[in-house]
């Protein structure tokens, strides 16, 4: 019996994405739409699949997002996690969960929730990403090693080599003994650790006011200052190339098939805005200059100062230590004039942002520009208190031409010059309903910033600040392409396996 519920409030809200779909089983009601916790639920799309009413063990997560492409993706990993299902008489399958990465928070907390009534029938909960692949019958077998009447946070672990500002500098001493999963090998807690999880969300509500790297958080969430688990290394949780030869133990593995995107957009497509100023044209447009510049085919330089052997465009707006709220929205404006080309994406960058254009068109070829797109690294603010997503904007913010177009004849605009832009277009585009789209090939940080085994299977597009390091040499290392064709070919295969 499949029932579809709808909410007006869904719709109206625009932090709601999705409609809620919830598929029922034959035999039994899953969600208790009257749990007092479910009014976050309400508020997150999320959809439910029972399939088997006799299937009763794993609970599988697929984390997507609502822009058209990921819905898609998300529907090919269910497909092939359904198709594995039903020729594996022994699984025990209860369901799926879509989750966005727009509130995962909230909804990695809504799922917690949930699940508490699922607990008396389910001994696992299985995250995983679009691109993560699962062998099930591996993945059963490695899930029987463990006691499930004890807590278990399972995962690929990774570690800081130094403590960095994304994990707000947590565990400074000795920043590599915490371990945190990577989710595209994807990770697993036990029923009986749910429940207590289920019951701590309900008495604590997260306290902090920033998302920033939702694994470490959660990590740290579980973890409870020793109060809970160690995240468990599993080896067979992997994030190698599913056609590798060393994945012949793994139980996960990263796909290598492209999804069907298309080709790479034209350089011509793109028009690139580069905040900076007058004290930094020395010193960080150089830099700009020697690495990615020559890939634009359409970019300008805005500044608090007409510099002609820039050249640098002067918009009006006073310089800011902080914020550039206002010379953010005088360009977006400007990107709807006559005064620059007619493009179908725009991309706002710092001036210490490095970053791979040509990887960049790889990716856009898998979103439609007339969609409200905006695309980059996500952060959250105040999301366990209904605040909003926004594209962290040292890792470059892309959007779409419409969304450019819904923004400005929103009204939405600064509150001072120096409010901070992408915080502000989170606000403005969460009042819009408009969705946030999060990839994690766009780096907010330095590469030393980042675990080493996050990054190993990625073909990252950008990285940001020149803090004590040689940004040149940093380009060269992780973003440079010196064989075009050969990149191309290189990114169709691995790195959409992270879009």
């Amino acid at each position: 019996t499949n029932l579809l519920l709808t909410y007006g409030d869904i719709i109206a809200n625009p932090i709601n994405l999705l409609t809620v779909v919830l598929i029922l089983s034959r035999s039994q009601k899953v969600i208790d739409c009257h749990d007092p916790f479910f009014t976050v639920c309400e508020r997150s799309p999320i959809s439910v699949l029972c399939v088997l009413p006799d299937l009763r063990e794993i609970v599988f997560v697929i984390q997507s997002q609502s822009n058209s492409f990921h819905v898609r993706q998300a529907e090919r990993r269910r497909a092939d996690l359904l198709k594995q299902a039903h020729s594996l008489t022994e699984l025990h399958l209860l369901l799926f969960y879509y989750l966005t990465v727009v509130l995962m928070i909230l909804y990695f907390l809504c799922v917690l929730s949930l699940s508490h009534s699922f607990g008396k029938n389910s001994s696992w909960i299985v995250f995983l990403e679009e691109e993560t692949n699962v062998k099930m019958n591996k993945l059963v077998q490695v899930l029987t090693k463990f006691d499930t009447n004890k807590e278990w946070f399972l995962g690929k672990p990774l570690h800081d080599e130094e403590s960095t500002i994304i994990h707000h500098y947590a565990f400074a001493e000795n920043p590599s003994i915490f371990k945190y999963p990577d989710f595209a090998a994807a990770w697993a807690v036990s029923a009986p650790l749910v429940v207590r999880l289920a019951d701590k969300v309900r008495n604590e509500p997260l306290k902090s006011d920033f998302t920033i790297d939702l694994k470490h958080e959660v990590a740290l969430y579980i973890w409870d200052n020793g109060n809970g688990p160690h995240l468990t290394a599993v080896p067979e949780l992997c994030t190698e190339p599913e056609d590798s030869p060393q994945t012949q133990h793994c139980a996960t593995t990263l796909s290598t098939e492209p999804p069907p995107c298309g080709e790479p957009v034209n350089k011509e497509d793109i028009f690139v805005a580069v905040k900076t100023c007058r004290k930094f044209h020395s010193e960080r447009v150089p830099v700009i200059k020697k690495t990615w510049e020559k890939d634009a085919f359409s970019l300008e330089y805005y500044s608090d100062h007409a510099d002609p052997s820039i050249p640098t465009i002067d918009l009006g707006v006073p310089n800011t230590e902080r914020g550039h709220c206002g010379k953010t929205f005088a360009i977006l404006q400007r990107f709807l004039s006559s005064s620059v080309p007619n493009t179908k994406w725009l991309l706002v960058v710092d001036d210490d942002t490095l970053i791979s254009l040509s990887r960049l068109q790889v990716l856009l070829s898998c979103y439609n520009p007339s969609e409200p797109v905006c695309l980059g690294e996500r952060y959250g603010y105040g999301l366990s208190q209904g605040g909003y997503s926004y594209i962290t904007g040292g890792g470059g913010m892309v959007f779409s031409r419409e969304a450019v177009v819904r923004l400005l004849n929103s009204g939405c605009k600064c509150y001072s010059n120096d409010a901070p832009d992408d915080m502000v277009l989170g606000m403005c585009l969460n009042a819009l309903g408009l969705p946030v789209t999060h990839s994690p090939l766009f780096h907010q940080a330095r590469p030393e910033d980042y675990a080493r085994d996050f990054l190993a299977h990625q073909v990252p597009i950008s990285f940001h600040k020149h803090w004590n390091i040689d940004p040149i040499a940093v380009f060269n290392k992780w973003l440079k392409d010196d064989l075009r064709a050969e990149a191309s070919d290189g990114l169709n295969k691995s790195a959409k396996t992270e879009l």
